[in-house]
């Protein structure tokens, strides 16, 4: 008996060692990936962010979201346009239910997640678009809207209250893409504060970048793909095995500028970010999840609020992602997120962006309509390619 009980100790203590060594293993190989492997930074979605809207309103297709300076978060959402009679019940003759109303189509929410400011839709002296496109608050408090319906061919600037400041371009004016004098459906608009610059994603009628005086809305200069003259004609359907078409596809959905002045653009549907100098220089390309077909991966990007903005976050609504990418390197290091409607999931990942602290914010088109915040938890080693849903661990 005292041998069995030798032997089954020995055997314990053996397997307690043989787990020790194990544990030993991995923690020195994790150690060494955050030495010397990639890192990306960590998120976890904040299912209580933001708070239930008032007044029984409810949002609509929500296709813009930016930061301002005081991490006040922006969405803009087109409302009746793309609800349904129910969710309409309370604007109906007569109403059908006590529920709901379409919200406003711009709303600003404080960090705890509170509805401090709304407003939006036709007024005196501007056209608002048919369907609105896209919010960018620059760093002199204003705010900026594109459309993209076949006539929104112009871009609005507003404060934050509100008043109506100025309209770039003109609507039911058909513009093309070598046009200096209107838009045509317009995606995103970028503003370069320290040069008074705006960058128009110009979009899903025209295929090209324009920079425009952001005071006078005077066109500076303006380029397609690979800094080449844009063409208008239609190159067809992607084709992920055939080779990369010099011209951007509709539609050109982001232009955004970095601290170290470089201007990375969402070629949507050719799956694809393209990087420029502000003058128009073409520098590098990528392709993102390439054999993604119908809308593309390249839907919107976000850069991390490091001082060397290392991390580009790229919005996939396609995949119902959000991709986490090397910049300088433009190497894709991990992916979060699902296909779903509960919180961390996607249906139509839109628009993104992040404020000061880190902290990553989307909206979702189609049937998502909603607004989320991912809350950045640091820098951590990958070890996956793919996370899924990132649920807080606690």
């Amino acid at each position: 008996m005292r041998s069995r009980n030798f032997m089954i100790g020995s055997t314990f203590v053996a397997l307690l060692a043989t787990g020790a060594i194990a544990q030993w293993a991995l923690s020195k190989r994790v150690e060494a990936q955050g030495k010397g492997g990639d890192q990306a930074p960590k998120f976890e979605v904040d299912p209580l962010w933001p708070k239930p809207l008032p007044n029984h309103w409810v949002l609509g297709s929500t296709i813009g979201v930016s930061a301002d300076a005081q991490d006040h978060i922006w969405i803009v959402h087109r409302g009746r346009s793309t609800n349904n009679n129910d969710e309409n019940a309370l604007d109906l003759k007569p109403p059908t239910a006590e529920c709901c109303h379409a919200a406003p189509p711009i709303l600003e929410f404080d960090q705890a997640g509170n509805l401090v400011n709304s407003w939006g839709g036709p007024g005196q002296g501007y056209e608002w678009p048919a369907s609105n496109h896209g919010v960018t608050v620059d760093g002199k408090g204003f705010v900026w809207i594109g459309g993209n319906d076949a006539n929104d061919n112009h871009v609005l600037k507003f404060t934050k209250d509100g008043k109506f400041v100025k309209q770039f371009g003109f609507a039911y004016a058909n513009s093309g893409s070598n046009d200096t004098w209107a838009f045509h459906q317009v995606a995103k608009i970028t503003v370069d504060d320290a040069n008074n610059e705006a960058y128009i994603s110009d979009g899903y009628g025209n295929k090209r970048v324009a920079v425009i005086d952001a005071t006078t809305g005077a066109f500076k200069r303006y380029w397609g793909a690979y800094g080449n003259k844009p063409d208008d004609t239609n190159m067809g359907r992607y084709n992920p095995t055939a080779p990369a078409i010099q011209q951007f596809r509709n539609p050109v959905h982001c232009a955004e500028l970095t601290k170290d002045r470089m201007l990375y653009v969402c070629d949507r549907v050719n799956d694809r970010i393209q990087v420029f100098t502000p003058e128009g220089k073409f520098v590098k390309e990528e392709f993102y999840m390439k054999n993604t077909l119908a809308a593309g991966s390249v839907w919107d990007i976000a850069f991390s609020k490091d001082a060397q903005q290392r991390f580009i976050y790229l919005a996939d609504g396609q995949n119902d992602r959000v991709h986490i990418i090397d910049r300088q390197s433009l190497k894709l290091l991990t992916s979060f997120g699902d296909g779903g409607r509960q919180p961390g999931t996607f249906f139509g990942t839109h628009s993104i962006a992040t404020d000061s602290k880190g902290n990553i914010y989307t909206t979702e088109t189609y049937e998502g309509k909603r607004v989320q915040r991912f809350l950045y938890k640091g820098l951590g080693p990958v070890t996956k390619p793919y996370q899924g849903v990132v649920w807080p661990s606690k």
